[in-house]
């Protein structure tokens, strides 16, 4: 052989010995060398499609289900909006019969003859192909300027939804654009309906969804009630007894109905959305940060070839970078189109939510902004940047002349360990601080982040643990071996692991708080509707009646009467009630003084709703200064009650106090006690009362209740199927890494079904430590939830409720998820020709 030395690679010199180090290589010109690395980092996901399919998988799953919540979260709130301006006249006080019966239209002419300030009004429902459509009637002639409808008054674009276009016959019907599409009409366009058709339509952007408003006079044509009014609106000072005057009949005087802030008093839950949405979003980010790491380690040399030829270390981070964007706006691009379809599937059930809860319509289809996809696309971009910032920063630092040294696994491990459980540590931390500082809904998510955070990091070592423990013990060698792979599988594991955990504990936590609310408020709700009847009387003729329909049937006849007030700036409900020995025996109350009934029946005592305690503080052995138009008065706080569902504050006083302070209430609702409700419910109904049945009032409610978690259990299963995809991923780009590792153990004699018995094993076992390890971490979650979140988003507090039932499900839920997703690498190394173990023994390893 020749003396000659070899040739130095390109971009190196030879050194001899006492010679100066080499100079750094020269580098390459900008655009080529970028292009050149660019490719080169892209073809690695050519040779391995999976990563690929992983790291896609992960962003567009987090992608997805963020903005899906974003956009339910934005539509909401755009027909809030949209809801608040459609029509005002609804907020005036309204004079209306004493029954409920509806009123003549001639009614109006003459009390605007006798100079009173009224406006006619009548609303209902008719059916159309696209569902029931509420009908809202009204006189822009006789109604304020400043009552009158945003969506007329700007004309919604066109001249027909002006208030002289509205005038002119044909009358026009003003639609919601999202309520002409389900009706399939266009501006002009009249939509057929049972028995005749609608007025032309007028499309303005400013109607609710769901709403159409027309002349009152068309109104009356479209319900089939020529000639009636329901009320009449009052824009000035008239008083009841001047109107019934002039009307020549007894009329009242109807307050407003109370308009809640809706964006306010549903904040809460779009907020439970979001949290939802972001915890996803975080299991999703999970699968890339694994893919992009697992990647990075196995592109190394390829790395070092690149630095070496002349690619700086600034512009190979920058390669990293804009593979990395190209990837994020793939996958951003598929997630916005899922997370629009997540959206899609999910809508009618928010809407059902919002409508059951708080009286908030929403339209039933999406219309989506380019602000809403820029937004996903930025979050997509954020995401894969977080995921990915690790191997850039490697890659920034990696130096040319790098050989490569593999490091002891375990001794890397440990490293690791120990970061996690000091950034544990830091993070608990600073969660309980951030707990104590921030107010109200921030303190407790701000709580649920820390823990949900620290027990993620916690989670390697934990496991870590209990492997060398069972490593400890093993005394045959596969065992032995089983063990220690194990713990060096961790690593690789331990990101899918961690998103396996907390979409456990978010199912443990959230399935508590939801499991003990259903069985707390089915409770509540058989203490509080405890008479058989309701029933709504008119006049002090009707009560008569009632009185004597309740003691013919052995009876008692149970005042419910309501009226509102403002203390402190925020609405509370007062209701008087009776302290009848079936109320005391029925009522639910949290906390209560001795004799509170007494004090209640007598008039110096006050009940409070939970609610109201924690927004005023004042308990039992408190005074409560009640506003009333004779003069403010003072009571006792003597008892609490529980108030589900119900985001005002309350009291409740003896039904002949609350009469005294206010006159003017609604004296027209009761219970009525009785030992056959059937026959007195046929009586009442006979006699035209409106009357309801207990039965149908608690179905109705647990049905608004049930609809109203089935957003959470779909989002709930949605993050639990992304953690499951985690682990599939995780497992996959793992598994021909691993071959080097199982190839030895075939080579003495294991057989390959053994191994493959092995892995799966051991993936399922690691699956319920972690479902095991997840119960504390979920029951933390659902105390949170039950003791901070919720006090400070509806305003009470649930028991914590355990349910070890659902805890087996879900620990048999994530064992059976890690069996499928261990199920394709241990079958396909089962079936693994002997001749591709062999060549790792020939191989560069």
């Amino acid at each position: 052989m020749s003396g000659a030395r070899p040739e130095a690679p390109a971009g190196l010199s030879a050194k001899a010995p006492g010679q100066a180090p080499a100079a750094p290589p020269a580098e390459a010109p900008a655009w080529p060398a970028f292009r050149a690395a660019l490719g080169a980092l892209l073809s690695h996901w050519r040779r391995r499609p999976g990563q690929l399919l992983a790291l896609l998988v992960g962003l567009m799953a987090a992608t997805a289900l963020w903005s899906g919540v974003q956009a339910l979260n934005a539509e909401a709130r755009s027909s809030y909006a949209r809801a608040a301006s459609a029509f005002s006249g609804a907020d005036l006080p309204a004079l209306a019969d004493p029954r409920g019966d509806p009123l003549p239209d001639a009614l109006f002419g003459a009390l605007r003859r006798a100079g009173l300030p009224v406006s006619p009004m009548i609303s209902g429902r008719v059916e159309t192909a696209a569902g029931p459509l509420r009908v809202i009637g009204l006189d822009i002639l006789s109604l304020p300027e400043a009552e009158t409808p945003a969506a007329l008054l700007d004309g919604g674009g066109t001249e027909a939804a002006s208030p002289a276009g509205w005038l002119r016959a044909p009358w026009t019907a003003l639609l919601a654009p999202e309520t002409a599409a389900a009706l399939g009409v266009e501006d002009g366009e009249a939509a057929p309906i049972p028995g005749g058709a609608l007025p032309p339509a007028a499309i303005s952007a400013d109607m609710a969804p769901g709403a159409l408003l027309v002349d009152v006079g068309a109104a009356q044509a479209l319900l089939g009630r020529a000639g009636e009014i329901d009320r009449l609106l009052v824009a000035g000072d008239v008083s009841a007894e001047a109107a019934s005057a002039a009307a020549g009949r007894a009329l009242v005087l109807r307050p407003p109905p109370e308009r809640p802030d809706l964006s306010a008093l549903t904040g809460s839950f779009h907020l439970n959305l979001a949290a939802f949405g972001l915890l996803a979003f975080l299991v999703g980010l999970f699968i890339t940060h694994s893919a992009i790491g697992l990647a990075f380690e196995q592109r190394l040399p390829l790395m070092r070839t690149l630095r070496a030829i002349g690619v700086s270390a600034r512009m190979l981070a920058a390669a990293l970078a804009a593979e990395i964007a190209l990837l994020a706006v793939l996958a951003g691009a598929l997630g916005l189109a899922a997370g629009y379809a997540v959206a899609g599937a999910l809508l009618p059930d928010v809407a059902a939510t919002l409508r059951g809860l708080y009286g908030a319509s929403t339209p039933g289809a999406l219309s989506l902004s380019p602000a809403w996809a820029a937004a996903g696309m930025g979050m997509t971009l954020a995401g894969a940047a977080a995921a990915s910032a690790g191997a850039i920063a490697r890659a920034a630092r990696l130096s040319p002349l790098a050989a490569a040294r593999p490091e002891a696994w375990r001794a890397a491990q440990s490293r690791t360990l120990r970061r996690q459980r000091a950034a544990a540590i830091a993070i608990g931390a600073a969660g309980a601080g951030a707990a104590a500082l921030l107010p109200g809904l921030l303190s407790g998510f701000a709580l649920m982040a820390a823990i949900m955070l620290s027990g993620a990091l916690l989670l390697p070592s934990a496991l870590a643990w209990l492997l060398d423990r069972g490593a400890a013990a093993a005394r045959r060698p596969l065992a032995q071996w089983a063990w220690a792979d194990a713990r060096q599988q961790l690593s690789g594991l331990s990101l899918a692991l961690m998103a396996l955990l907390l979409a456990l504990a978010s199912s443990i936590g959230v399935g508590g708080m939801v499991g003990g609310f259903r069985d707390t408020f089915h409770d509540w709700l058989d203490g509080r509707l405890f008479a058989p009847i309701y029933v709504q009387a008119g006049d002090d003729a009707g009560r008569a009646r009632l009185e004597e329909i309740a003691e013919e049937a052995g009876g008692a006849l149970l005042p419910n009467w309501r009226t509102e007030v403002r203390m402190e700036g925020a609405p509370v409900e007062l209701y008087g009630m009776s302290a009848a020995p079936q109320m005391r025996a029925a009522w639910p109350l949290l906390r209560a003084e001795g004799g509170a009934w007494d004090r209640l029946e007598d008039g110096t005592g006050a009940m409070v709703s939970e609610q109201f305690m924690r927004r005023s503080g004042l308990g039992p052995g408190d005074r409560v200064t009640i506003p009333a138009p004779g003069g403010d008065a003072r009571f006792d706080v003597v008892a609490v009650f529980a108030d589900y569902g119900n985001p005002k504050g309350q009291l409740r006083l003896s039904a002949e106090r609350l009469s005294a302070l206010h006159p003017g209430l609604d004296r027209s609702r009761f219970a009525i006690a009785a030992e056959d409700p059937a026959a007195v419910l046929d009586t009442l109904r006979a006699e035209g009362f409106e009357a309801a049945d207990q039965a149908a009032v608690k179905a109705e409610s647990r049905r608004i209740f049930e609809r109203t978690f089935a957003v959470t259990a779909a989002l709930d299963a949605l993050t639990l199927g992304v953690a499951g995809a985690a682990l599939l991923t995780a497992l996959a780009t793992l598994a021909s890494a691993r071959l080097p590792l199982t190839a030895p153990v075939w080579a003495m004699g294991v057989t390959r079904r053994r191994i493959a018995a092995l892995e799966l094993g051991r993936t399922v076992a690691l699956a319920l430590a972690t479902a095991a390890l997840a119960i504390p971490l979920g029951v933390a979650l659902a105390w949170v939830l039950a003791a901070v979140v919720n006090p400070a988003a509806f305003g009470w507090r649930l028991p914590l409720h355990l349910y070890p039932g659902d805890w087996l499900r879900l620990a048999l839920l994530a064992a059976a998820a890690a069996a499928l997703a261990a199920l394709p690498s241990a079958r396909a190394l089962a079936r693994m020709a002997p001749a591709r173990l062999l060549a790792r023994f020939a191989g560069e390893r």
